[in-house]
């Protein structure tokens, strides 16, 4: 446990070095032009309807749950049925939730983004920050901590079975699926390509971090 407390501290740091910290700010780009040039709001108006509702409130759940759910599943599992990389692969998911959470709540903490009003369409809100510490909590706002950590768990199935495409393929479009879905309600467009930008990073930074120091040995 001690190996893998050191991993995440390391790989939280790792996220943002060198070129993995420019990705930040090109997520922190598009969220200003999307802002900025009002498509977040157009957006946001343009996919008021039942139907997108109906889409969107599985994501909301699922991406409350499964981030939960599944490392579990698979610790779980990996210890009864005495399947050692079935235990890895949860660790690392767990460690992709974790991080994934830690790092979009920080942003949060500071950025104090307003989230969308669902029952107001007529004034334009989408550029409403609330810069700070913890002037809007860190529940809602910028980026979308659902989008980050779907992605980061996505990126570690990829990274983990990169000869598996149907395995490959779920994982990529839960994460789409997710992102999408709390676009269309508890976040704002831009939110969600940020958390998906982030989200990749802490993905593939654990795989990179795992190959390196060959954690199946180390840590378990």
């Amino acid at each position: 446990m001690k190996y893998l407390l050191r991993s995440i501290l390391e790989n939280i740091l790792e996220c943002f070095t060198d070129f993995n910290f420019i990705w930040h700010i090109i997520a922190a780009v598009i969220t200003y032009i999307l802002v900025t040039t009002n498509v977040d709001w157009y957006y946001f108006i343009n996919t008021r309807s039942n139907i997108f509702l109906y889409i969107s409130f599985p994501a909301v759940i699922l991406g409350g749950i499964l981030p939960l759910l599944v490392p579990l599943i698979l610790i779980v599992k990996g210890h009864i049925f005495k399947k050692e990389n079935t235990k890895i692969l949860g660790w690392l998911v767990a460690e992709a939730v974790l991080i994934g959470s830690i790092i979009s709540s920080f942003y949060k903490a500071f950025t104090g983004r307003i989230q969308p009003d669902l029952y107001n369409i007529s004034t334009n809100i989408s550029g409403n920050f609330e810069f700070g510490f913890l002037r809007h909590g860190i529940f809602w706002g910028w980026p979308s901590s659902h989008t980050t950590v779907a992605f980061a768990m996505a990126f570690i199935f990829i990274g983990m079975f990169p000869k598996n495409k149907t395995i490959k393929y779920i994982s990529f479009f839960y994460a789409l699926y997710i992102g999408i879905g709390v676009s269309l309600s508890i976040h704002w467009l831009s939110e969600c390509i940020a958390g998906a930008i982030i989200g990749s990073i802490i993905g593939i930074t654990i795989i990179q971090s795992y190959r390196k120091r060959d954690l199946d040995k180390k840590l378990f």
